[in-house]
């Protein structure tokens, strides 16, 4: 075959494949997210408690209370039917709600850490003990909510049954990761009063966009043949959408927690403070599972695993899952392994 013809067939190659896209892309109606049946039980203003429905009695006995971070939105949690970590669960048998913090604005910009763990968690907390009619409920925080929950279940230890975090941090004197090198030279208080005491979520992407620049680049540059195929289209639709929906930070609640953690390592150093209190992780006596994993530029394993050295529990576990950040939630490993794995150590202890 001459070099002519080499040239024409990759030339049709790539005009068949922007078609096939341009079709694919032209059929798209909506791209739903977060579409696992649910009912909001509980509100407190921009705060709302999820309960995700079931056909069939759960067979876990005590309520699972997420904690999401409060960057980005908890749907990464129930991406897609066929990618949904809550919908695993609920399928495992676990009765399962989530908190949904809301969109932050300039009122919320005096919003503390107290407010969002003293406050929010507790009053979701004391809400499923008292619809459950049981003294203690099961925990599970995500990234920083799994900081909070740990947080919170030092501060009330006798209101959380089991405690499951992922990938979640506790070790902020680290190097490895980006974010916690950029955050030793921050001025947080230059940066919320620059912005009038709300830290905007298009902000905080981009920080995340520069920890690997071009990974945005190669998904720009391989759009078309992602675009070829439907299926691969909505993931990566869905993706893109969860992407842009970053809420914006509360000022000091903000401040705080990268003053506090980032800046001085507090919670692991023993002299973190919540509402006049001194939160000892010794305190964390609840049968513990701690999940990282293993490629998460966003929070390193070595920022996770020290968790297991500083609480007090007896009965804990340190779980590797091989992916990244995002992995956890949508990969195909999640679904297949690591989900199942976490309702079952629920079950085990229930």
């Amino acid at each position: 075959m001459s070099q002519y013809n080499k040239v024409a067939d990759q030339v049709v190659e790539q005009v068949n494949t922007v078609s096939d896209a341009m079709r694919n892309l032209s059929e798209v109606e909506m791209v739903d997210i977060a579409t696992a049946p649910r009912e909001t039980v509980w509100e407190d203003g921009k705060v709302k408690l999820y309960h995700f429905t079931r056909e069939t009695p759960a067979t876990v006995k005590t309520p699972l209370l997420i904690s999401y971070a409060l960057v980005n939105r908890w749907e990464m949690m129930d991406l897609q039917p066929n990618r949904s970590f809550i919908r695993k669960l609920v399928s495992e048998g676990v009765d399962v709600y989530i908190i949904d913090w809301g969109y932050a604005t300039r009122l919320d910009r005096y919003k503390t850490m107290e407010d969002y763990i003293l406050g929010n968690i507790n009053d979701c907390v004391d809400f499923l003990r008292k619809r459950h009619n049981v003294p203690n409920i099961n925990l599970l925080g995500v990234c920083q909510g799994g900081t909070f929950s740990l947080i919170y279940s030092s501060l009330y230890p006798n209101k959380i049954k089991n405690l499951i975090t992922l990938v979640t941090p506790v070790d902020f004197d680290n190097t490895e990761g980006l974010l916690f090198r950029w955050a030793k030279d921050m001025d947080v208080d230059a940066i919320v009063d620059g912005f009038g005491g709300i830290v905007p979520g298009d902000f905080l992407n981009t920080g995340f966009d520069l920890l690997k620049p071009m990974n945005k680049t190669r998904k720009y540059m391989a759009l078309p043949e992602t675009m070829k195929n439907k299926d691969t289209l909505m993931n990566f639709l869905r993706m893109e959408r969860w992407v842009a929906d970053s809420p914006s930070q509360a000022g000091e609640a903000y401040k705080k927690f990268i003053k506090d953690m980032y800046l001085h390592n507090k919670l692991k150093k023993g002299e973190f403070e919540l509402g006049g209190k001194k939160v000892n992780l010794k305190n964390v006596k609840m049968p513990k599972l701690t999940i990282f994993a293993k490629d998460d530029h966003i929070v390193p394993p070595a920022t996770t695993k020290p968790i297991n050295d500083l609480i007090g529990s007896t009965d804990k576990e340190l779980l590797e899952f091989p992916g990244g950040h995002i992995g956890v939630f949508v990969g195909a490993r999640s679904q297949s392994s690591l989900t199942p794995k976490v309702a079952k150590w629920l079950a085990d202890r229930d």
